[in-house]
């Protein structure tokens, strides 16, 4: 008796399941989550814990009510990777119940509710980003101010206190321990008349190009993008043109007026801009999946970066940016697909 052939596509060895995929991102985003978390304590490995701890969860719970089988999805590493993006997301004190709504938001509503891995049209940790930006605004900009500039810090016992109880130690006050990004003071600054120059140099977040800490962090998470572009787990199309964008538009802003317009590599080394570029945008789901189409649609979030951070309401406009542009991808996968073999014109892979 012979088997029935299975159908084509054939493929033979593929370069990586999906598990393989996920956890190689997961691999490359590790170096930078250690120093994030060197530098701003120990807030930061609780929320990846609680983060990935919930996600797991609600995929769990979810599989179940949809009366799916728990294994591959819940080994596949996808949940695990949007909680850590999330959680990369999130200042290092935020309460718990906050880290286990974007986690289980991200999870139930963006990914599930969809369908599933595969269907869902919004990048799930910007999702449940966005929606605890937009809900609980003051929350989310208490970030931890860097080793360097920190007079005390908490330790792992103190840290669980604030996480879970909201309780801090005698004589320490949430003000004494956290300070506005570097993008959100250069913002709010700016918008009080003051020059750049003056800025950098009356306020000790800013480093020579960036936040203090910041800059290191997004130096790992640059060289762990290349490692996956080296490696074939992302193509290059969409972090080129996402960081080249912004770097053009960034530097067009800055030779017009210097005094006020912060540097293009302030804009690469200050945000999520690194983040965004080679950890979220190049979500094979839900990005753009032609080559030209990929330049397209990172070109678009690069642009509306600078925008929002510039104009918009929010200091910093990665998750924004890389959600507008997932309602694209449809409409940029449209217009630049491959022409038919035999029919005519250039196929541009």
């Amino acid at each position: 008796m012979f088997r029935k052939a299975l159908s084509s596509p054939y493929l033979h060895n593929p370069p990586f399941s999906t598990q393989g995929m996920m956890f190689r991102v997961i691999l490359a985003l590790l170096p930078a989550a250690a120093v994030y978390a060197w530098q701003f304590g120990w807030g930061v490995v609780i929320n990846m814990l609680l983060a990935t701890g919930v996600a797991l969860l609600c995929e769990a719970a979810m599989l179940r009510l949809r009366g799916r089988p728990l294994r591959p999805a819940i080994t596949d590493g996808s949940a695990i990777l949007t909680a850590l993006l999330l959680a990369f997301a999130l200042p290092p004190l935020t309460p718990w119940w906050l880290t286990a709504t974007g986690a289980a938001f991200a999870i139930v509503v963006a990914k599930h509710l969809y369908g599933g891995l595969g269907f869902n049209p919004f990048n799930p940790a910007m999702i449940g980003y966005v929606v605890l930006l937009v809900s609980f605004p003051r929350e989310l900009t208490l970030w931890s101010l860097p080793m360097q500039l920190a007079e005390y810090s908490l330790d792992l016992e103190a840290t669980l206190k604030y996480v879970f109880g909201s309780a801090l130690p005698a004589g320490t006050t949430i003000d004494a321990l956290t300070a506005a990004t570097p993008l959100d003071s250069m913002k709010t600054q700016l918008g009080l008349g003051l020059a750049t120059a003056e800025i950098m140099a009356s306020r000790a977040v800013f480093g020579p190009v960036g936040g203090v800490g910041w800059i290191w962090i997004n130096l790992l998470l640059l060289a762990g993008g290349l490692w996956m572009i080296y490696r074939r787990i992302i193509s290059w199309h969409i972090p080129v043109a996402t960081l080249g964008s912004l770097l053009a538009i960034a530097t067009i802003f800055f030779v017009l007026d210097p005094r006020h317009t912060p540097s293009p590599l302030f804009h690469l080394f200050s945000g999520a801009a690194i983040l965004g570029a080679f950890f979220i945008a190049t979500d094979p789901v839900t990005a753009a999946t032609t080559n030209r189409g990929r330049l397209w649609y990172g070109a678009g979030i690069g642009i509306l970066i600078y925008v929002i951070r510039s104009w918009g309401g929010f200091p910093d406009g990665v998750a924004f940016a890389v959600l507008l542009m997932n309602m694209a991808a449809p409409t940029i996968d449209h217009y630049t697909k491959p022409r038919v073999y035999g029919h005519g014109g250039r196929d541009d892979g």
